[in-house]
């Protein structure tokens, strides 16, 4: 669905507020991305951070924590090595996915006297394989949350809004982004059976040149429960 640019405006607001939190800055030792929160059930088993297979396995990884992602205040550290982390990421190369299931992240930070305050992006609004199938050749809007890269180097929150089309079984961001935004959210708004229009998580951003094919929740949510991936 194309809204008109007040519409994309808002809904670009209304992410900030209710996901803002699930996203972060993340950065290996030769490339810079996004990853987030996902949470796949109402047990806390189910959550996970996700980001593009291709940001994570080099040495030198690591997540930035911005302060209103922690609590108390004042205690987590400026960044968490994915060295630190056990169990690690999970590379599914096949489909540019890498998940990190988060109990290493939160028993880090008990460790370290401090609790995550996250908003992750929850599975009501993951994409079903009917919010892909009603993608076409016409451009609709898209919303990325992401980590952008600043010139003197910071990391702010930012929200890219762009078009994304589907072509058969491939789905894509139809401009290039700016560098960190790999392995960001994308956001779609659809109307269901009943008019009503619905927020959903597409998937996430893979890397690309001219644009960026994205990874939909349909392939997401198959790797999730698996075994850990090639790492």
């Amino acid at each position: 669905m194309l809204l008109d640019p007040d519409a994309e405006n808002d809904v670009a607001y209304e992410l900030c507020q209710i996901v803002g939190r699930a996203i972060l800055p993340y950065r290996s030792s030769d490339d810079v991305g996004t990853a987030f929160f996902f949470q796949g059930g109402d047990d806390p088993v189910g959550e996970s951070l996700l980001t593009a297979a291709d940001l994570v396995g080099a040495a030198g990884g690591e997540l930035s924590l911005r302060a209103s992602v922690t609590e108390p205040a004042g205690v987590a550290p400026a960044a968490v090595s994915a060295a630190e982390i056990v169990p690690g990421w999970a590379r599914f190369p096949g489909d540019g996915i890498a998940v990190l299931p988060t109990a290493g992240l939160h028993r880090y930070a008990g460790d370290g006297g401090w609790r995550w305050r996250v908003q992750p992006v929850p599975a009501k609004i993951a994409a079903g394989p009917e919010v892909v199938a009603r993608l076409g050749a016409d451009a609709g809007s898209a919303f990325v949350l992401a980590h952008g890269v600043r010139d003197d180097g910071s990391r702010p929150l930012e929200v890219a809004i762009e078009r994304v089309v589907r072509d058969g079984d491939d789905v894509r961001i139809t401009t290039e982004l700016p560098p960190g935004y790999v392995g960001a959210p994308v956001f779609v708004v659809q109307a269901d059976t009943t008019g009503e229009l619905s927020l959903y998580c597409l998937g996430l951003v893979l890397p690309g040149v001219g644009g960026h094919p994205v990874a939909t929740f349909d392939r997401i949510r198959a790797v999730l429960p698996a075994t850990p991936g090639d790492v």
